[in-house]
């Protein structure tokens, strides 16, 4: 089962609605079978390489809010992020581009599939949420990058080039397709779709409708006498 996800490293809801599947895939009783793939979309392409506005700051000119009304909106998100887990520093992060960092995360990929790419995109939530880092900065998403498994070298070339640039809106461009209009969104075996951080309960549906429809259940029906009679590996028993 291929489940990918369209997720910006900037989303509250996306670190949320990644801890919300967790959750749904614990208890899932064919996990193993299950590969996730993080793609890649920016809620604002145009940001800044270089940023000086918090994320606040940013909330309450685009809502047309005060500040205290625009942190009062953090507020609430910490608050549901804390019942995941999750502690985060939303008062601190920064209004900032996100594109090098969803290359690192294609870097991943390319580097050691799913598991290492899982990786980085949790060391980046971690290191934007919970501790307030600047992600646009070259020298906070080497670290990341590099603790979280990336080869430095191959770091260092895709940081100071445009490398998976293509591959970033590509992402992007299948999201549109798709209908999505925002993250996070998840599309399971390319036909079931989910928007938002939804409930566990949500996710646990969809997993199981879409691994019943891709494995279906055969009912034995069995008969009598010698009808029931049947070959085998072995041969046939007469």
């Amino acid at each position: 089962m291929l489940i990918e996800i369209w997720s910006d490293v900037v989303c509250p809801w996306c670190y949320i609605g990644k801890r919300r599947l967790e959750r749904a895939l614990e208890s899932f009783e064919h996990r193993e079978a299950v590969e996730v793939v993080w793609r890649s979309y920016q809620l604002d392409p145009a940001a800044p390489t270089e940023p000086t506005e918090p994320t606040s700051a940013m909330l309450a000119r685009k809502y047309g809010q005060s500040a205290e009304g625009a942190r009062q909106m953090q507020d609430r998100v910490e608050a549901v992020a804390a019942e995941e887990g999750l502690v985060y520093r939303l008062s601190e992060t920064l209004h900032l581009n996100t594109v090098d960092a969803h290359r690192l995360i294609h870097l991943g990929h390319e580097q050691g599939g799913a598991e290492l790419q899982g990786k980085v995109k949790e060391a980046l939530l971690d290191a934007y949420f919970v501790r307030a880092r600047n992600l646009a900065d070259h020298a906070v998403l080497r670290k990341v990058g590099v603790e979280a498994g990336l080869d430095p070298a191959r770091v260092d070339e895709v940081l100071a080039g445009s490398e998976f640039n293509d591959d970033v809106w590509a992402d992007a461009e299948r999201a549109r397709q798709y209908g999505a209009t925002g993250v996070p969104f998840f599309v399971v075996d390319q036909k079931y779709g989910v928007s938002g951080a939804q409930p566990v309960e949500v996710f646990t549906q969809v997993l199981d409708r879409a691994w019943s429809e891709s494995h279906p259940h055969v009912e034995m029906v069995a008969g009598s006498g010698d009808h029931d009679a049947a070959c085998g590996p072995d041969g046939c028993a007469v």
